[in-house]
């Protein structure tokens, strides 16, 4: 009697080749491609201590990383899980932006909700293991940090608080991914607080409340239905636009306001080269926020301008360093553990085509 083709299918693909499509499947389920704004207010935060404080830890700094990448990760698959129970990422076919909506890999069967949850519960283990040991190591507030990070994460979809479908879900991750990561990895490095900390790591949340807005713009309908109402599906893509406006220009609204009170580096100032490509983003909204796949070369420009600020601040703090003579190997170390964590999300986002 013949096999099954499933059987025979299994049997005659070779077991590393298994393994690597397996490995495939969960790296798109991470969608590691949007971690890189945990990455930038962490490396900040810890720059700021190195140039203004003298004081950096390579193994703090790598922990940081790593705590709040693995936090990022279990985000990414927690919505993930929730918008799939809900039935809010199913869009039609040929409509589809490739920059919004889940990963995929729930509605398409490849990873049942099951192991998405069993993945996602232990890398918010792991995350709260770096951040206790952290807080036994540098102080109490890595803790409240760290404890707020994964509430933040959990909830943004999950019962009860469902934060992200009660018009919260934006400002709750503002303030995750600018100065809360930002201070809780300043602090980690000079075991203390820092208005300049604060200053140079919130832009990146303001960023990430811009990238938000844009990113639902696509999804408006699927998550009326579902009963997300996040900002967009509450007050309408024209709204979107206004928003999108506004918190670019209080990103560099406040970059220029901390340089000119002297609480940020005066190199702070080259974030604002990333203008050309906000204003690409902002122009094509306009024309296409009615059109999914349209509207998604201002989704890449998004993510681009977000990366090119935080580098050019990340670029700012360590000229500022380097100038009064802050250690210069400590400075090469954290750009290699940089590098490591954010080569991987950077590389798909620079191969995109424009017209994506």
């Amino acid at each position: 009697m013949d096999k099954p083709s499933s059987e025979l299918t299994t049997r005659t693909i070779p077991a590393d080749n298994r393994l690597k499509g397996r490995f495939r499947i969960w790296w798109q389920a991470a969608r590691y491609h949007f971690v890189a704004p945990s990455i930038f207010p962490a490396t900040i935060g810890a720059l700021v201590s190195w140039a203004v404080n003298y004081a950096f830890s390579t193994w703090y700094f790598l922990l940081v990383i790593a705590g709040v990448v693995v936090n990022h990760i279990a985000l990414n698959m927690t919505d993930d899980y929730f918008d799939f129970k809900h039935a809010v990422d199913h869009l039609k076919a040929g409509e589809k932006n490739p920059y919004t909506g889940g990963s995929g890999t729930l509605t398409s069967g490849l990873i049942t909700p099951q192991a998405m949850f069993r993945t996602f519960s232990v890398l918010y283990l792991m995350t709260l293991a770096i951040g206790l040991y952290l807080t036994r190591e540098r102080g109490l507030p890595i803790l409240a940090f760290t404890l707020f990070g994964i509430f933040c994460s959990i909830f943004y979809t999950a019962p009860p608080l469902r934060i992200a479908h009660r018009g919260l879900g934006e400002l709750a991750l503002l303030i995750n991914f600018g100065a809360t990561i930002g201070l809780g990895s300043y602090f980690a490095q000079a075991q203390q607080l820092s208005l300049e900390a604060f200053f140079a790591t919130l832009p990146c949340g303001i960023m990430l409340f811009s990238m938000i807005i844009i990113n639902e713009i696509p999804d408006l309908e699927e998550d009326r239905q579902a009963g997300k109402m996040t900002l967009i599906a509450s007050y309408g893509r024209r709204t979107s636009i206004k928003l999108y406006g506004l918190s670019w220009a209080a990103t560099y609204l406040l970059i220029v306001t901390g340089v000119a009170i002297r609480v940020l580096s005066p190199f702070a100032l080259l974030a604002l080269l990333s203008f050309p490509l906000t204003y690409r983003s902002l122009q094509v909204l306009r024309e296409q926020y009615a059109d999914p796949k349209r509207l998604a070369p201002a989704n890449l420009a998004m993510i681009k301008a977000h990366a090119l600020t935080s580098l050019l601040l990340i670029a700012a703090y360590a000229a500022e360093g380097l100038l009064h003579g802050a250690d210069g190997i400590q400075l090469a170390l954290l750009l290699l553990i940089l590098s490591l964590f954010y080569l991987p999300a950077a590389l798909p986002i620079v191969r995109a085509p424009r017209t994506a």
